[in-house]
């Protein structure tokens, strides 16, 4: 049986009636038989050298294929930004070196566990939804590479599917009827004790890749089903600025004309400055005699749209990755910059450990020294950035590192990581609290500290489920072999869960395995 279409209202079709939908010609370059072949476009050619093809081919077909584990894509504004810049490269470049070590877990922080339908996330106040599968390009770090690379996922029936997406009747029914039995019961759901669903996020994959006409569609569709304010996460203001067009400015506008209540918050991500500012030969950034730094012309002409109208929010967010933005001098002018054209600096993160995610990742008290580095010289204004790490139980400052002794605190001979959750699900009991652990200059990961818990306040080393999670509805596969060899036994991470009695449940630590299908449709295929 077919499901069910969803009706727009007439307040909706006033909206949707008067939206225009352009073709975008992004040059999009996919995958890396274009650049194998020769077929690349031929200013594309030089992306990669020809030993980096032939190590590249080496693993087709094998447990290291790069692009099973990530699929390769590239528009030309990013390539030709990225011919200038070693850390746009490793960006996007696929490389051997990302799937030497396949350690990781397939669904990040168990985030399934909080997927009530397909294609939503309920953990917090918010929701986050899969309205698609792909971006303009493909960061190499992405932490949706299961999504990304159409991966099956074990469900809790022991099928193995590919996360679904969104669907708008599903989603808005589902609101309705979470923030029904919030209301019957005085501000928390009887079951999960979370509070109004008022607050969802568009993401995926890239939401500004679709038509407008299909964001138009979200946007009304929400905002009829009572959601306060509508988040948009993308990175498009990078792989390709002129997305933000008359067009796009004229949808959400009269959007805005309809539901004038409902507020808009587009979630940026800008990685490093290179993404947004002019270099000159010697790879320096242009600067004014008055010292303020060269914007790339339609860059700042899409985010000079965003900000001026006053009504939209604008705020970036970064991980910290190995070989990109590992740079406090980068950071600095990162949060610099953008704050002076009206950009809040929102959160910078930690790596998740996602499949591979050593290739990639900075470890822990690095990640805040440079953090803490580069907003040395910056204004209270331009610095409020934190430095966040996914736990299953909510997102979770790194709140301080200490360098010397604490006298008479055994396991803190070399200082410690303090840890303070920021949001936790259900009525969220454990905000604020903190966790204090011995100092680990390697630790990549929560796992890397569990031999050096002092104080766990927050119980991010507990091994308990938060309060208000039932069983899970899907699980992540565990994939067993690699590269013909077992996989290693997982040691037994802070990010397990108690699903019955005293069993625990093993954070999967290994491969994630399966050719993804073709990754990329036009965007107004999708």
């Amino acid at each position: 049986m077919s499901k069910s279409k969803y009706q727009p209202t007439e307040r909706e079709q006033l909206v949707l009636d008067a939206v225009e939908n352009p073709r975008y010609d992004r040059q999009i370059v996919n995958g890396l038989e274009p650049f194998m072949s020769g077929s690349a476009p031929d200013e594309f050619k030089s992306f990669y050298t020809s030993q980096e093809l032939a190590d590249l081919e080496e693993l087709r077909g094998t447990e290291r294929d790069v692009e099973a584990r990530m699929p390769v894509k590239l528009t030309r504004h990013y390539f030709d930004m990225a011919t200038s810049s070693s850390a746009l490269q490793k960006l996007v470049k696929a490389s051997p070196d990302e799937t030497v070590d396949l350690e990781g877990d397939p669904d990040p922080a168990n985030q399934l566990d909080y997927s009530p339908i397909e294609g939503l996330l309920h953990k917090y106040e918010m929701g986050l939804l899969y309205v698609i599968s792909t971006c303009s390009a493909h960061c190499r770090f992405c932490y949706r590479e299961e999504l990304i690379g159409r991966k099956e996922i074990e469900r809790a029936d022991g099928t193995l599917k590919k996360k679904g997406l969104a669907n708008v009747l599903e989603i808005t029914d589902y609101i309705r009827s979470h923030n029904e039995a919030v209301a019957a019961n005085g501000g928390t759901h009887p079951e999960t004790g979370r509070p109004k669903l008022r607050e969802i996020l568009l993401s995926g994959g890239d939401p500004m890749v679709l038509p407008n006409s299909k964001l138009a569609a979200w946007f009304t569709s929400l905002a009829e089903a009572g959601t306060e304010a509508i988040r948009v996460g993308t990175k498009e203001l990078a792989f390709y600025p002129d997305r933000f067009d008359d067009a796009f400015f004229a949808m959400i506008d009269r959007f805005h004309e309809v539901y004038p209540d409902v507020a808009m918050r587009f979630m940026i991500h800008f990685n490093h400055p290179d993404e947004f500012l002019v270099k000159d030969a010697d790879g320096s950034y242009i600067a004014d005699d008055k010292g303020f730094l060269r914007w790339r012309a339609n860059t700042r002409q899409a985010l000079d749209a965003l900000v001026a109208r006053g009504w939209i929010s604008v705020e970036n967010q970064t991980p910290i990755i190995a070989g990109v933005n590992d740079d406090p001098d980068a950071l600095r002018i990162l949060q610099r910059t953008l704050k002076g054209v009206g950009v809040e600096n929102h959160y910078f993160f930690c790596g998740r450990n996602i499949v591979a995610y050593k290739a990639f990742n900075v470890p822990i008290e690095r990640a805040w020294q440079l953090l803490n580095d580069s907003q040395r010289g910056l204004s209270g204004v331009e610095s409020h950035a934190r430095l966040t790490i996914v736990h299953y139980k909510g997102k979770t400052e790194v709140s301080a590192v200490t360098d010397g002794p604490i006298a008479g605190l055994r396991g803190a001979e070399n200082g410690v990581v303090i840890f303070k959750v920021l949001r936790n699900p259900a009525h969220a009991p454990d905000r604020g609290k903190v966790t204090i652990v011995g100092r680990n200059p390697e630790a990549l990961w929560f796992d890397e500290y569990e031999d050096r818990v002092l104080a766990d306040e927050a119980g991010l080393f507990s091994q308990q489920r938060p309060s208000g999670v039932a069983i899970p509805r899907s699980r992540s596969r565990h994939h067993g072999v690699r590269d013909g060899r077992s996989a290693p036994t997982a040691r037994p991470a802070p990010l397990m869960a108690v699903v019955g009695g005293t069993d625990r449940r093993p954070h999967p630590k290994s491969p994630a395995s399966g050719t993804p299908e073709p990754a990329v449709r036009d965007a107004q295929e999708a």
